[in-house]
């Protein structure tokens, strides 16, 4: 592996992006915004409720899947990807 500060720096850019979106699905729509978003109803639910007991969980699992794909990604740029 040529560039390996090139590598980590991605990769540290993607895990700081997931950490971020993790941050506002669970803390700030889940818990802090719940009462706002409780104005809006999505399925006959309040926004709010519905990101603490449903959406977060659907968030969680897509960002899982993105993760992968993205470090993917970044493994084939640099030349360490698996066979």
């Amino acid at each position: 592996m040529q560039d390996s500060q090139g590598y980590w720096s991605a990769t540290l850019a993607l895990l700081t992006k997931v950490l971020v979106i993790w941050f506002i699905v669970s803390y700030l729509a889940g818990i802090l915004l719940a009462p706002a978003l409780n104005n809006i109803m999505l399925g006959g639910y309040p926004l709010g409720f519905w990101f603490a007991q449903q959406g977060s969980i659907y968030v969680f699992v897509i960002l899982i899947f993105w993760y992968a794909k993205k470090m993917g990604e970044i493994d084939r740029q640099f030349g360490v990807e698996e066979d």
